[in-house]
């Protein structure tokens, strides 16, 4: 049997579509993102929640001409299926694949590139005030999460969005979830809202009423419409977005598609900014992501039938070693608090916070308040552990800088998901950190080769009495060369093996790759010496002189991008050794890392391969530069 899904090839082809077969099509959608996703992977919850609200949109709005800002971006999979992009799934966020995020070299009815959270509104106002100025004539509409309503970002948008005198529409897509359970004063003010759902009908309803009595109807209406703010403020409470003058209009159900249509079409014809309040129920229409949304926010390949991972690893994550170690601190030491941004899940923390409930702070998707506030909980004399992801740590830059590093507050910073991610692409990946990391003073930095290693320097950070960077990759926890665990020393690197010519510095996850280097270099008749850079910074001075000195060949290794990160600031320190005595320091440089691009998504070993840091490839280049000896 034919499925109307079949007949959505381009986009507004859902245009075609009766009204009688929305319902119909919207179950087609939901089960081919099921069938997809299943053997792909992806993000699947929050999709599964806005099949609805997406079709609504595609049936108001003409594609590309007009424009959609979704934040963050993880729930456009609906939007590219109704853009004509269903038959690339297979595909998806996999190397040369489609992305799992709106692309704009993708389709031109991705407006905007997204991957972080809270940014929607602001891009889609620069959207509107862009056409305004150049005359134009389109829709701008910008989808923003509840979740990502705890950024400040999104507050700094809707504070100029109030400005506007042409139109422009925010979706507020209201599921009650970030990524996790969404916390704090925005999630009870929007629940309160929730409460109150039969506002918009009754506004409309009263309104059409009145207009049919005869002589006076319009005349009422015009002195009720002076009144709303009274009457609002009785039926819901706050009235925040009104009061700041832009018009708010719901809650409305983000599953009933002719509502959303009446309620959108009304939008686009106000001459202002409009927020439309949607109540979507994220994993709608499959029950294991019903029951647990944050379990299948992002899910890899999956049996439809029992909601199971056709493959779950035995062995552990450094995200758990993470986890494990800080209950163990914990319950040692009552002055460690962990803090998180929205993800107490993905950052390891979700026990802790049962366990510890008074010594657990989610801030929300407030990357740079979650900074600020571990500053202030660490003059007050706590011990705060900041676990946030690498890439959105980055988002806290000045704060780390301001608030952390100038005064000194002994921070801890667990950066999770650092280097690269794979599937979650040039948004996601972890390749900045070590740069932006080091370029701040103060800042301590330390990278460990193994999960035996993160947890020691974790009990390490205990007693360190400075801001300390701990950042680890994605995954499994790397078992291997356990024999090697030299306790930590301040500033210190481990060495791991000796040789002669050509010394090898590994940083962190490129240890395990740099001892396999090794063992193809031995085959070639080259005897490398192996470094456990452990410290990033400070640089660990006495053994680059040392290698400068005995060996004519220093290999840096790493999984950050080239620039600013450690083998330059190895290169600049070898300079300053060749500039006092060039005969004595005379070893030559190859730094290997991440060039100056940003990493797409795919399988994090054919990207590695790409970019030519697997081992077989750093080997070919070693020997490159041995036989220039």
């Amino acid at each position: 049997m034919a499925k109307i899904l079949d007949n959505i090839r381009q986009p507004n082809d859902i245009k075609k579509v009766p009204p009688k077969e929305y319902d119909q099509l919207a179950g087609e959608i939901r089960e081919f993102l099921l069938e997809s996703i299943s053997k792909t992977g992806g993000h699947l919850a929050s999709n599964l929640g806005v099949v609805e609200l997406t079709m609504a949109l595609h049936l108001c709005l003409d594609l590309p001409k007009d424009k959609i800002v979704w934040d963050v971006g993880h729930q456009s999979y609906v939007h590219k299926i109704l853009t004509g992009r269903k038959d690339a799934f297979g595909g998806l966020r996999t190397f040369g694949g489609i992305s799992g995020f709106p692309k704009i070299r993708e389709s031109a009815c991705d407006a905007f590139d997204t991957g972080h959270s809270s940014t929607s509104i602001s891009a889609a106002l620069g959207y509107a005030r862009g056409r305004d100025l150049l005359g134009e004539d389109y829709t701008v509409v910008a989808v923003i999460g509840d979740g990502a309503l705890t950024g400040g970002m999104a507050y700094e948008a809707i504070n100029n969005a109030a400005r506007m005198d042409k139109n422009f529409i925010i979706i507020l897509n209201d599921n009650k979830m970030s990524i996790s359970e969404n916390v704090g004063g925005v999630s009870k003010y929007l629940n309160d809202i929730r409460m109150n759902e039969s506002y918009i009908d009754f506004k409309e309803d009263v309104e059409a009423a009145l207009r049919r009595i005869p002589r006076i109807g319009s005349s009422v209406v015009r002195s009720v419409k002076r009144s709303k703010d009274s009457i609002k403020q009785f039926l819901m409470p706050g009235g925040f977005f009104e009061d700041l003058g832009i018009d708010y209009m719901g809650p409305v159900d983000g599953h009933d598609i002719p509502q959303l249509v009446r309620v959108i079409s009304a939008a686009k014809r106000k001459r202002k900014a409009v927020l439309v309040h949607v109540i979507t129920q994220k994993g709608k229409g499959y029950e294991p992501a019903e029951e647990d949304p944050s379990a299948y926010h992002g899910v890899d390949k999956f049996d439809v039938k029992t909601g199971m991972p056709l493959k779950k690893s035995t062995q552990s994550t450094y995200t758990q070693i993470f986890s494990r170690t800080m209950l163990r601190m914990a319950a040692e030491d009552e002055k460690i608090v962990g803090v998180c941004a929205a993800m107490p899940y993905g950052t390891g923390l979700y026990k802790f916070s049962k366990q510890y409930p008074d010594r657990f702070f989610d801030v929300g998707i407030a990357e740079e308040h979650a900074v600020t506030f571990a500053a202030g909980l660490a003059a007050a004399g706590m011990k705060p552990y900041v676990a946030i992801y690498s890439s959105f740590l980055q988002r806290s830059y000045d704060q780390m800088i301001h608030d952390v590093c100038l005064p000194q507050h002994p921070v801890v910073f667990c950066i999770d998901r650092a280097g690269i991610v794979g599937a979650d692409g040039e948004t996601h990946q972890g390749i900045l950190d070590l740069s932006y990391l080091c370029s701040i003073p103060g800042m301590n930095v330390f990278a460990p080769k193994n999960k035996y290693e993160l947890y020691d320097v974790l009990k390490f950070s205990r007693t360190f009495d400075a801001p300390l960077a701990i950042r680890y990759p994605r995954g499994t926890a790397y078992g291997g060369l356990k024999q090697f665990r030299a306790p930590i020393e301040y500033g210190k690197s481990e060495i791991l093996r000796t040789g002669a010519r050509v010394a090898i510095l590994a940083v962190g996850s490129m240890v395990e790759t740099a001892w396999d280097v090794c063992a193809r270099l031995a085959e070639e008749n080259i005897d490398p010496a192996l470094v456990n850079v452990r410290f990033v910074k400070p640089l660990d001075r006495k053994i680059l002189e040392w290698l400068a000195r005995d060996y004519e060949v220093i290999v840096t290794m790493e999984e950050n991008v080239l620039r600013g990160g450690y083998g330059e600031a190895v290169a600049a320190y070898l300079s300053d050794l060749r500039c006092q005595d060039r005969e004595k320091y005379g070893a030559r440089l190859l730094k290997i890392g991440i060039p100056d691009v940003y990493v797409e998504h795919g399988n994090v070993d054919l990207l590695k391969e790409s970019m030519g840091l697997d081992s077989l490839s750093v080997t070919q280049k070693i020997i490159k530069e041995y036989k220039k000896l």
